[in-house]
Order: C-alpha cells, then structure tokens, then sequence
C-alpha cells in the first residue's frame, strides 16, 4: 500500500523529500519515511529511492511481499548495492534462499559503501550457512562504524564460527569495552572455548547478571555463568545457576506438553497414507539426514561425514520441513502442526523430495559431493524423507535418556523459538523424550534398511568401528579423516563448536548421574513410561 502525499506536501522538491525520508529512515519513524518516499512516487512515478524507501517502511509494518515488489522495482531501475543488500535480506525472510544468493552475487560486484548494508550483506550470506563469506561484509560494517554494538557481535559470532577463537575473544571483548552490560556477547564469550581456572569470566559474570533488569538477559548471563561453572567443576552451582534461570524464563511461557504430542499423534496417524502416497519421478540424489533429540551427538557425526572426501554439510536446513508445508498448501503460522501433517499425507512425495533438494541447493558448495543435512527436528519427517528421497540415508543419534534430558536443559536454544519451549523444564523434556521414542519406535520398524540409530556412547567408546558402521550404511567407503574430525576445518554455527573442535572425549558420558537428585523428575517421567536408564 502506498501512501501517498498531503495536501501540506505540495511543491516541496523532490530532493527535498528524499533527504527528509532518508533523515526519518535514520530514525526509524516509519511513517515519515513511507509519507515522503509515497510523496516522490505520487508526483513521479518511477522513482528508485523513493521506491526502495517505500519498500523498507512497507518491510518494517509487515507487509513483506509489497515491500520486494517495491525494491525489485528499485533495482530494476538503479542496482545499487544498498538496494540488493536489502532485497536479499526480504528474500531470505520469505526462505527464496536462490534468490537471496543471486542477489548478494550481484551485489558484491558493485557493493555499497554504507556500514548497515555490509552487515546486511554478512547477516544473508550467515543466514544461508557460508559464513566465510559473511565475514569481509562484518569486518567492513565494524571498520565503518566501531561503536555499533550489533555489527560487532555479528563480527564476534561468524570469527567464533570459523574457529579462530582468539579474533572472537578479542572482538568480543572490543565490543564489551563499549557495551559492559551486553548479555548476548557475554553469553557468546562462555561458549567459546572451555573455561579454565586461568581463564574464565565468572566474577564478571556474577556482577553482570545482578545488573539484568529485562527477562532475556537474564536468562543469556544465567546460561552464560552455568557453563562456565560447570567447565570450572563447580557443577553443583551450575546446575542451580542454571535452574533459577530456567524456572524464571519457564514462567513467561505459555507451553504446554500437550501440543508437542498432538503433533508426535498427528506424524502417527498420517504415516499409514504416507506409506502409499504416490511417488513420482523420485529424485536419485542421496543426501545424508543426520536426525534425533537436540545436543545428543548430531554436530559430532556431520563433522564426521563432512570430513569425509566424498561429502560436505549443508548444516541445520530448514528444507523438509518447508518443502512439506508448501506440499500441504496449509496456512497455519507454525510450519509443523498437526494440520500440516494430515494434508501432506497424500500429497505427491516426489514432489517433496524435488523441492526439498531445490532449497538445499543454495547451502551447498560443491555439487559434486554429497551432502549431510543435520537438522535434528527431521525425525519428525523420517517417514517422508525415505519415501520422498528414496536413495537418502538417514542417521539418528541415540543418547542415554537422562543425559539427553540435562544436555537439552543446559543448552540455550533460540529464545524467541516456540519449538524449544519444552527445553526450560526438566519434566517436559523427560515428556518430550518420551513422545521421541515412541516416534522412533514407529520409524525403526517402518524404514529397515533405511535408519541407522548410533548411540553417543558407543560412538564414544569405539570411535572407529562405529564410524565404519556409519560409512557403510551411508554407502561411503572408508576414509581416516573421519577419525580426525576435529581438523575439519568446516565452520561450525551450533553450540557443539567447541566440543566438535576437541578430539573424541567421555566427559559428557553419564553425566547425569552427578546430578541424580536434581533430575528425579526426569527420573520418574522415564520409569513410568518404561523406558530402561540402567
């Protein structure tokens, strides 16, 4: 919707107006920029900065697909790289993850000179998993403009992601020197390496955190400080740094149990219809889905296969689960729910397959080898994984119940994300666990051949003759860089990234039991269910 100019605008100059919306764009008053850019269109028509500012006042109320029309429109007249890095921003938003790369190759051959853009440009390429390339764009948003808080953490997180661990700390403390109080780069810090009693934050931390005023600070400076207790072996005061914060946070949250196993209820019921839904011209890609409960081992074994000559990671996609929403046609707001399920059970499979290979695409680097796509919430999906892909492989990580339920607590998942909502609370991820086995308990019988289930701890305790079982069954021949995944120099954008860029270690097998009285609740949820922990 264009608004277009008042009868008090008349007669101003063009110039005049852009330079005024320009001045609103800088302080976000959307309205004066959508009135002044409306303006210029009003009079002109074909304008491309009042277009382009139109655009992101319309992006910034919601209404995204005007918004692209809109700057579309701009670059068509003027391919700015202001313009393209914002358009790849909307892109991506909207999951055209080609069209995203497609503009960000266009734009870095004319790439804009303003802080804000680079940094848009660094967010994308992160967003599409090449955080290489993401890099150069922060670095420049940060030369442009050091007391910029944001571009710096940008700049902390993709350094961390690559593996140079000492440019992160230093980039980390740059922006802390600026901004003492922020939570996300001290919680970013923690994460970095594994604190020593020479080197660790804790004091600061302590200090830091009895400053948060605001909920999800809080809950960063309260992960934050528990793992670095824990990696000093003050694991008692971890865990009850660690459930403060989460009974607090747990508190804001309208979760209930009860939606999660309408949607396990929902993938039983459809897999029936899933199981003799048509097929056609089935794709004869062989991707590698590594799947299973969060911080179970899946970052550990995508390291493993991508070490491989053969193979490379696509990382965490969202591909499936996208590709079986739009097969659905549903226009619910969740991209799984039970709704989704129970259209996509008849609809044409090799269609799913085809357009899930079609967005993964854009997170690949070398076409020629395969590639591994570790999203752990695609066990939800195996059932149509083995269908829609028939040559796919799939791999789901086992961990011992208990230990799956303190690794999933400790773990910070994105705050703002409604599927992890079960993470804050011991007894619904024993819940949620529970409703995961039973699903695997379905699939393990209804794909043989197909999934192959490692456990963490026999990985662990036989690195070389599981890694030969899980070769094999991906159909990969043997390679002794898979032994030495910890010089994969892939980057790494999961809180695994330090575990994974360590040698294979047992400190995190039965871990539970140090903390077996605090963990009673998970305890009971796991006897009651039948489910053996001896």
């Amino acid at each position: 919707m264009l608004l277009t100019a008042r009868p008090t605008d008349t007669g101003i100059p063009r110039g005049e107006r852009i330079a005024a919306a320009r001045a609103a764009l800088a302080r976000s008053d959307w309205t004066a920029v959508a009135r002044f850019a409306g303006a210029v269109l009003a009079e002109r028509g074909e304008d491309a900065e009042a277009l382009f500012l139109h655009g992101l006042a319309d992006a910034a109320a919601g209404r995204v697909a005007t918004a692209i029309k809109l700057i579309e429109r701009a670059v068509a007249h003027c391919p700015a790289g202001e313009y393209r890095a914002q358009l790849a921003r909307l892109y991506v938003g909207v999951r055209r993850d080609g069209d995203a790369a497609a503009v960000l190759a266009a734009a870095e051959a004319a790439l804009p000179d303003d802080a804000l853009s680079r940094d848009t440009m660094g967010c994308v390429y992160a967003r599409l998993g090449d955080h290489a390339a993401s890099l150069p764009h922060f670095d420049a948003a940060v030369a442009s403009a050091p007391d910029h808080i944001g571009y710096r953490y940008n700049q902390a997180a993709a350094l961390g992601f690559l593996g140079r661990t000492d440019a992160a700390e230093a980039a980390i403390e740059a922006l802390l020197a600026r901004a003492p109080d922020d939570a996300r780069a001290h919680h970013l810090l923690a994460g970095l390496r594994k604190q020593s009693a020479g080197h660790h934050h804790v004091d600061r931390l302590v200090a830091v955190r009895a400053r948060a005023r605001d909920d999800r600070s809080r809950v960063l400076l309260g992960y934050a400080l528990a793992k670095e207790l824990d990696d000093l072996d003050r694991g008692a005061e971890a865990l009850a740094t660690l459930c403060a914060t989460n009974a607090a946070h747990r508190a804001t949250l309208s979760y209930d149990i009860a939606d999660d196993v309408a949607i396990f209820d929902a993938i039983e019921a459809a897999w029936p219809a899933i199981a003799s839904s048509p097929v056609t011209m089935p794709a004869a890609d062989a991707p590698i889905f590594v799947i299973g409960m969060p911080r179970t081992g899946t970052t550990l074994v995508d390291r493993i296969l991508s070490s491989h000559p053969g193979v490379e990671s696509a990382g965490e996609l969202q591909a499936m689960p996208l590709a079986v929403k739009a097969a659905a046609g549903t226009r619910t707001r969740q991209v799984l729910d039970a709704e989704t399920m129970d259209a996509a059970a008849t609809a044409d499979l090799g269609a799913i397959g085809r357009d899930y290979l079609r967005r993964a695409q854009h997170h690949r680097r070398d076409p020629a080898r395969r590639f591994v796509d570790k999203f752990p919430g695609n066990f939800h999906y195996a059932g149509v994984i083995a269908r829609a892909l028939p040559n796919a492989r799939i791999v789901c990580l086992r961990r011992h119940p208990m230990d799956t339920v303190l690794s999933n607590f400790r773990n910070l998942f994105a705050i703002g994300s409604r599927y992890y909502d079960y993470s804050y609370d011991l007894a619904d991820i024993a819940a949620y666990h529970v409703r995961f086995d039973r699903l695997m308990t379905l699939w393990r019988a209804a794909l043989p051949g197909r999934l192959l289930e490692l456990r963490y701890e026999d990985l662990v305790a036989d690195q070389e003759a599981e890694t030969r079982r899980l070769l094999d069954h991906c159909g990969l021949g043997w390679s002794d860089a898979c032994l030495s995944f910890q010089d994969n120099a892939a980057p790494v954008s999961t809180p695994s990234a330090a575990q994974v860029r360590r040698p294979m270690y047992r400190d995190a097998v039965a871990r539970w039991k140090r903390h077996g009285d605090a963990l009673a609740p998970a305890r009971r949820i796991f006897e009651e269910a039948g489910i053996a922990l001896d």
